[in-house]
Formats: C-alpha cells, sequence, structure tokens
C-alpha cells in the first residue's frame, strides 16, 4: 500500500511541472477552490517562472503517459477544469518517441513463444505511430497480407498502476471538503478513467471490441472497420488489417482525391448515431488520426482501446433529449431528466424546461460555425448548478465522443448542422422502439419472460416448503424453562472477579 507521504511527493511533483507551465493559475483564481487546494498549489509553483498564458497539454505531456491520457478526459470535462483549460486539452496529443525495437520484438516473441520470424515475413522495426500507451509497426503476415501491429509499450501497466493510486488518492482527499467539488465526484471519475485505462491495456479486449464492432456496422456501408488477425493478437499484442487512406483532418487532400467531404461528414454523424443510440456500443475516441477515407468513399476507423456501452433504458432517454432540443420540446427533455434522476426531484420540471430552452433556442437550427461554444457551454454549466445536477460519469465517454465527433465533421463541412442531420435518423429510430408496435413488442416480451420464470418459482418454493414425509406430525411439545449448565471457567471467572473485588475492598478498608 502507498503511503499518503509517497502521494503527496508525486502530486507536488507534477504541480512544480503544472506550475511551470502555468497550469496552476486558474485553480488559484477560481473562488470556489478549497483553501487547502489552493495552498498546496502555491507551494507547487513557489519560486516558479509562471508563464501569462497557461499550457496545460504541454505540461501533462511532459509528466508522462498516464497525466496525457487524465488530460484527454479531463478535456471531455469543461466543468471540472474550465473553458480555457478544455480547449487547450483538446489538443492534447500523446505522439512519444517510440520504446526501442528490441524490447517490441521481446514482447511479441513472449506473447506468441515464438520467434518473430514465424509469425512476419517482413517487420518494420521504425513505427509509423507511438502513443503514451502503445506502438504500431507496419509488416506483413507469413501468408502476405499487410497488417498493423499494436505492441504495449514495456512496463506500461506498472507506471498507469503507480499514477491511478495517486489520483485516487487525491480525488478522495478533495471530495472530502464538500460543496461544488463533492458534486462533480471526482472518484467516480477517476474511477471511469481507470476502467477506460484497464480496457485500453489489454489489446485482445480490443480485438473483441473490433470485431463486434464490425458486425454491429453491417448496417452502414460507407463505415468500415478492419479485419482483426486473431492468430496474431494477444493481451499485448494486436493484429489488424492494414488500411490505406487520407486523414479526415487534411481537407485539401480529400477534395483533391475527388471525396464529398459532405457526404463524409453526413456518414461520420449516421455512423455515430448508430453506435450509440441503436447497439449502445460505441467508438469512443474518433479525432482525426483514427478515421481515414478510403478510395472507395467509405471511412474506416481504427484504434478500439477506448469504448463505450450503455443499455437500452439510457439509449431511448438520449434518443428522446437530442430530438426534443431538435424539434424544441423542451418539457419532454425536462420530464426525462427528473425519470432518469439526473436532476432532483425537489426542483420543478417547469422550471428545468424553461432553463433548457433559454441555453437551446439561441442556437437551434443554426450551423455549428455560427454557435458560440463559449455561450452555450456558460449556459449549460449554469443549469447543472442551479439545479444541483451530479455528473453523470457513466455518460462522460458519450459526452466526449459527440464532442469530438462534431469536431470532425464541422471540419469535414464547416456548414454541417448537425441537428438537421441527425433529426431524421433519431425520428425513425424513435418512431421503431417508442410507437405501438415497438411497446406492444415489450409488454410481450415481459409477460413471456415472467412465464418462463413460474417452473423455477414453483421448484425454489418447493425447497423452502418441502411437502410432508411418511411419518406421521409430532405432537405438541410443552414449553419448559431450561437451567443453563455453567462450565468450568465460568465459575473460575467469577471466583477471581470475587478475589478481585475482595482484594478491593480491603485496601480501602484500611
Amino acid at each position: 500500500m502507498t503511503t499518503s507521504v509517497t502521494h503527496l511527493w508525486r502530486i507536488l511533483k507534477w504541480g512544480r511541472t503544472l506550475a511551470r507551465h502555468g497550469a496552476l493559475t486558474g485553480i488559484e483564481e477560481d473562488p470556489l477552490t478549497p483553501p487547502p487546494v489552493r495552498r498546496l498549489a502555491r507551494i507547487a509553483r513557489f519560486g516558479a517562472r509562471v508563464p501569462e498564458t497557461p499550457d496545460y497539454a504541454k505540461a501533462l505531456q511532459e509528466i508522462g503517459p498516464a497525466a496525457i491520457k487524465l488530460g484527454q478526459t479531463l478535456s471531455t470535462r469543461p466543468d471540472l477544469v474550465g473553458e480555457r483549460a478544455a480547449e487547450n486539452l483538446s489538443q492534447l496529443q500523446d505522439d512519444l518517441p517510440p520504446a526501442p525495437f528490441a524490447a517490441i520484438k521481446q514482447t511479441i516473441e513472449q506473447s506468441f513463444e515464438g520467434p518473430l520470424e514465424s509469425l512476419f515475413s517482413e517487420f518494420d522495426e521504425v513505427p509509423i505511430g507511438a502513443a503514451s500507451i502503445a506502438q504500431v509497426h507496419r509488416a506483413v503476415t507469413a501468408e502476405g497480407r499487410e497488417v498493423a501491429v499494436k505492441v504495449l509499450r514495456p512496463h506500461i501497466e506498472d507506471e498507469f498502476e503507480r499514477a491511478i493510486e495517486t489520483y485516487e488518492w487525491a480525488a478522495a482527499h478533495v471530495e472530502r471538503m464538500g460543496g461544488e467539488l463533492e458534486r462533480l465526484r471526482p472518484r467516480l471519475v477517476v474511477a471511469h478513467f481507470k476502467q477506460w485505462t484497464a480496457r485500453e491495456l489489454d489489446l485482445q479486449r480490443e480485438g473483441a471490441s473490433a470485431s463486434e464492432i464490425r458486425e454491429n456496422m453491417v448496417a452502414e456501408p460507407g463505415y468500415y472497420i478492419p479485419e482483426i488477425d486473431w492468430r496474431r493478437t494477444a493481451r499485448r499484442v494486436l493484429t489488424l488489417e492494414w488500411v490505406e487512406g487520407i486523414k479526415l483532418n487534411d481537407r485539401d487532400a480529400l477534395i483533391a482525391a475527388g471525396h464529398d467531404c459532405q457526404t463524409l461528414a453526413a456518414t461520420l454523424v449516421r455512423a455515430f448515431l448508430r453506435q450509440a443510440v441503436v447497439d449502445g456500443f460505441f467508438h469512443a475516441d474518433l479525432h482525426h488520426g483514427n478515421l481515414f477515407a478510403l478510395s472507395d468513399g467509405r471511412i474506416a476507423a481504427i484504434d478500439f482501446g477506448i469504448m463505450g456501452r450503455i443499455n437500452r433504458q439510457a439509449r431511448v432517454w438520449l434518443a428522446e433529449i437530442l430530438y426534443g432540443l431538435i424539434t424544441g420540446d423542451y418539457r419532454r427533455v425536462a420530464e426525462i431528466h427528473f425519470e432518469a434522476q439526473y436532476v432532483p426531484a425537489h426542483h420543478s420540471v417547469e422550471e428545468f424546461a424553461t432553463a433548457l430552452r433559454a441555453a437551446g433556442e439561441p442556437i437551434r437550427g443554426l450551423p455549428v460555425k455560427d454557435i458560440s461554444v463559449g455561450r452555450m457551454l456558460e449556459s449549460l454549466f449554469s443549469i447543472t448548478r442551479d439545479f444541483d445536477m451530479p455528473t453523470q460519469p457513466h455518460l462522460l465517454l458519450l459526452q466526449k465522443t459527440m464532442v469530438m465527433n462534431e469536431g470532425v465533421a464541422t471540419a469535414l463541412d464547416p456548414d454541417i448542422n448537425m441537428w438537421a442531420t441527425a433529426e431524421p435518423f433519431l425520428r425513425e429510430w424513435i418512431r421503431s422502439e417508442l410507437g405501438p408496435e415497438a411497446y406492444y413488442a415489450d409488454r410481450i416480451i415481459e409477460v413471456v419472460r415472467a412465464v418462463k420464470k413460474i417452473p423455477e418459482l414453483i421448484h425454489r418454493i418447493d425447497q423452502y416448503y418441502p411437502p410432508a414425509g411418511g411419518a406421521p406430525p409430532p405432537p405438541p411439545l410443552p414449553e419448559i424453562a431450561v437451567i443453563e449448565q455453567r462450565t468450568w471457567w465460568t465459575y473460575a471467572a467469577v471466583g477471581v472477579l470475587g478475589a478481585a473485588a475482595g482484594a478491593a475492598g480491603a485496601i480501602l478498608l484500611y
């Protein structure tokens, strides 16, 4: 168990790095920051040259891989870090110097208990990309297929374990201060971050995620998921089909290659909605580097380490909320928030609907380029504070992915109207899921499931209340008071206590 002294030392060391990049200025200036946290920030920056403009991304890159991943998570939480910090963190890249090829080769050979040459006829020693958790090499299998091989960095699991343990320690102490910090639930944020990184550190699980989403996206022909090479995939190594395309952030190259950027943007939005709303299982790391336009016009997605999953009820609420915002049905959106218990029951549904209208009407129907993100976020954060809405960590990945998806789609088509693009899809899904046919289908399923439970319930009742045996029932027995038998140690204890009491009495007499 790591001691509190070790945690404090790590935090002060990280705080010193943050201070040198001006990343603690906002904490010190925020009136909501508890005094102990403000004092710790001042100690960390003591004697440091603090720049006027904070660079949060550079500071976290200097701290290490776990901090980079945490920063990418916090970039989706401007309510925690502030809008200015979130915007800077959204630019955070986890490009790092690659690990030595000898260590990568050793990892592959240990994973498959055989020489690298038996698996691949060609293997590029220089990676095409090196991120905070893993790096990717281009290779050719023994059968002649071109593939991408993703390999975890050496000892990366231990590094993340140490860092997350300190994050948990810090979050627990901060949350105990109460007030606004308790409402933001930092411990749950760190807990979800821990789950996300645990999934990313298991590449075999990432392969399973890619396989599942590949099956789900058959209904979206414009969206392609590479095939997994299971023979060459293990916990620390992932091998998948090589895809050749143009990154979606290179708009000029896409236009030069003859791609229709408006069609690509619409496909991207529709594919995300299908994953999140229809399947409840979505790619949660949709930045530009993970999306390519193939030569045939399809979009290919890679890197399935971070995936999100939401249950059917949450998907229904999500679809109704989005559709209500699109159509201006703020009353229904407010009701859903109360049904989902996102808003405490002591508040008024009507007042919450009015607050939503104040945030939604100024932006409804506008293209993304005409929407003031700062104004919108200010309105939304005001609503969450005024209505005591606790953070919903299980929706963090979804919120993050929606923001990323919008950013990529806007880069492709600056005039895209996200609401108008999503409206037909959501309207059809809501009709199919919440219409009368779906309602009665759900009731039939519930009845069938209940009927199927009847034999099991009867069996369990038999276990608790077995039938009478062959012997006749015994006659009633009278109630008799029984004197408890004392054991030898009981008498010994009474004797010792008696002797002690006598000695004490003698002392008092003298």
